[in-house]
C-alpha cells in the first residue's frame, strides 16, 4: 500500500488513457495514483475542443473500460458536453484515485524506484505509466515570413465558435478532421471561408447500409499492426475527414466548393497580408477522392467475396473543387480575411522522462507500451500495438495489457530484458 508519496504505480495524465489504466489496476487490486495537471477531469474535452465538437466515432466505439457507452444510442455520436459528463461520472463511480492540479516536472530512476518530481512534491513508485497522449502542444509550421499583426491568428485548439472571431472572412489552414469540421461550421454560419487543403483522405460516413467505422472494423483495419505500414512515419498520418455532427455525415471538399468555400493549395510562405501557395490543390483533391474510392472498392470486394447481402450504392461523383483556380497566392486584405485558424496538428514532448528510451525524434521506443526500463510504460499513443491504439476504441485492450504486465512484474525477470532489435526505430515526423 502507499506510504506518504510512495505508490506501486504512478500514472501521469488523467485523460482517457490514464483513467483506463487506473480502472484496470483497480480491478487487479494494485496500488496506484493518477496525477493530472488540470483542475478537473476531461480537460482536453473541456478546454481543447470547440463548443459544437462531436465525436467522430459512434458510441459503440467510444466507451471506456468497464463503462457503458456515452451519449444516447449505440450508433449516435456523443457531443462534447456528453463526453465531459461521461468522464466525470467514470472517475466518480469507479472512485479512481486522481489527484488534480499536479504538474509533473521530471521522471528519473534511482535505486530500483522511479522518482517523479512534481509541483506537489516528490513521488516515488515502482512503476510509472506515461499517459499524456501524443497531442500535447498545438503546432504551427515554421513558415518563412509572417502575417500582419492586425490579422487574428489562433490554433484550432483555441477555436470556440464563429461568433468569437472578428467580423470578416476566415482562412482555415489544414483540411484534416478538425480543419474540415471547423471550415464547415464557419461557412454554414454565414462566413466567407478560405480553406488551405492538405492531402488528408475522405471517407463516406455511411456506405451500403452501414457506418464506415463498422466497415473498417469488419475489414480488420483496426487490427493492423506497425509492420503492415509502409514506413513508421505513417503512424503520424492525419485521419481522413469525417463528422459526427448532425447525426453523422460525410465531409467532402467538393461539396464545400459547391457551397461557396474557396479552396486553396498548401501554404508555403507568409508576407504581411499575402499568403503564398503551392500549386497542389488538384493533387490534394485527387488524393482525397482516391482514398474514398480505394476504401469503398475494398468494401465491395469483401461483400462479394463473403457472399453478403447489402444494398448497392453509388456515391455522389462530386467534382466542384476542380472548377476552382489553383492559385499561387492570396491577398488576405483584398479577400476580406480578418482571422486565420491554424488546423495544423500537434507536436509531442516527453522530455519530462529523463531516461534514454527515446528515438532521434523524441518518440518513446517501446513495444505495446512496454519500454526497456522495467516498470516504465506509455499508454494512449497511436500504433502502440495496432491501428486502434490511442483511440477510445482500443483503450480496454491496451490498458488491460499494461495493467496485467504491472501485476505480473514480480514474476518476471524483467531486469534481465534486452531490447529487441525492432524497437530501435527512428521515426520521421
Amino acid at each position: 500500500m502507499a506510504s506518504g508519496n510512495h505508490y506501486e504505480t504512478v500514472i501521469i495524465g488523467g485523460g482517457q488513457a490514464g483513467l483506463s489504466v487506473s480502472y484496470q489496476l483497480k480491478v487487479e487490486g494494485r496500488d496506484h495514483i493518477v496525477l493530472e495537471q488540470a483542475s478537473k477531469s476531461a480537460n482536453s474535452w473541456r478546454n481543447h475542443r470547440w463548443e459544437s465538437f462531436t465525436l467522430n466515432t459512434p458510441n459503440w466505439q467510444s466507451q471506456l473500460p468497464g463503462a457503458g457507452m456515452p451519449g444516447k444510442g449505440r450508433d449516435a455520436f456523443a457531443r462534447r458536453d456528453e463526453v465531459i459528463r461521461y468522464f466525470e461520472a467514470y472517475v466518480r463511480q469507479n472512485r479512481l484515485a486522481v489527484r488534480h492540479g499536479v504538474h509533473v516536472l521530471s521522471v528519473n530512476h534511482s535505486n530500483d524506484l522511479y522518482v517523479v518530481d512534481t509541483t506537489a512534491g516528490v513521488f516515488t513508485a515502482r512503476n510509472v505509466v506515461v499517459a499524456t497522449g501524443l497531442y500535447q502542444r498545438p503546432r504551427i509550421p515554421d513558415f518563412k515570413g509572417a502575417l500582419a499583426p492586425e490579422i487574428m491568428q489562433l490554433h484550432s485548439d483555441s477555436y470556440w465558435k464563429p461568433s468569437h472571431l472578428p467580423a470578416g472572412a476566415v482562412l482555415v489552414v489544414g483540411s484534416g478532421q478538425s480543419g474540415a469540421q471547423i471550415a464547415e461550421e464557419l461557412y454554414q454560419s454565414g462566413r466567407i471561408v478560405y480553406l488551405s487543403v492538405s492531402r488528408s483522405g475522405r471517407v463516406p460516413r455511411g456506405y451500403r447500409g452501414k457506418d464506415i467505422n463498422w466497415w473498417s472494423n469488419k475489414l480488420g483495419l483496426y487490427e493492423r499492426t506497425m509492420d503492415e505500414l509502409k514506413s513508421p512515419r505513417e503512424k503520424f498520418a492525419s485521419k481522413p475527414h469525417i463528422s459526427g455532427t448532425m447525426g453523422g455525415h460525410t465531409l467532402s471538399l467538393h461539396q464545400f466548393a459547391a457551397d461557396g468555400v474557396n479552396l486553396l493549395g498548401r501554404v508555403t510562405e507568409l508576407k504581411d497580408h499575402t499568403i503564398f501557395l503551392a500549386h497542389d490543390l488538384y493533387k490534394n483533391l485527387s488524393a482525397g477522392d482516391q482514398f474514398e474510392a480505394n476504401l469503398t472498392a475494398r468494401i465491395d470486394s469483401y461483400i462479394k467475396r463473403e457472399g453478403l447481402a447489402f444494398p448497392e450504392e453509388t456515391l455522389p461523383g462530386l467534382t466542384a473543387g476542380f472548377d476552382q483556380p489553383d492559385r499561387g497566392s492570396l491577398d488576405l486584405q483584398q479577400a476580406g480575411v480578418t482571422s486565420v485558424i491554424w488546423a495544423t496538428g500537434y507536436s509531442f514532448d516527453f522530455s519530462m522522462v529523463r531516461l534514454p528510451i527515446f528515438d532521434a525524434y523524441g518518440y518513446p521506443i517501446q513495444q505495446r507500451g512496454v519500454t526497456r526500463y522495467p516498470g516504465l510504460y506509455f499508454a494512449g499513443l497511436p500504433w502502440l500495438h495496432n491501428a486502434k491504439s490511442g483511440l477510445l476504441f482500443g483503450l480496454e485492450e491496451e490498458s488491460a495489457y499494461i495493467a496485467a504486465h504491472i501485476a505480473d512484474r514480480d514474476l518476471a525477470e524483467v531486469s534481465q530484458w534486452s531490447i529487441p532489435a525492432q524497437w530501435e526505430v527512428s521515426y520521421e515526423i
